[in-house]
């Protein structure tokens, strides 16, 4: 696949709500939201 190819696609999952980047931005959306808890701790 060229690399226009796999941005073609990768925008595409994006749409849709699937694919990489979509699944790590969900990841990172989860850990932010059980980090929040202990944000008013200081170390």
């Amino acid at each position: 696949k060229t690399m226009a190819e796999k941005l073609a696609a990768e925008i595409v999952d994006a749409y849709n709500q699937q694919g990489a980047a979509f699944k790590r931005k969900e990841e990172m959306h989860r850990m932010a939201e059980a980090n929040k808890a202990f944000a008013h701790f200081r170390f």
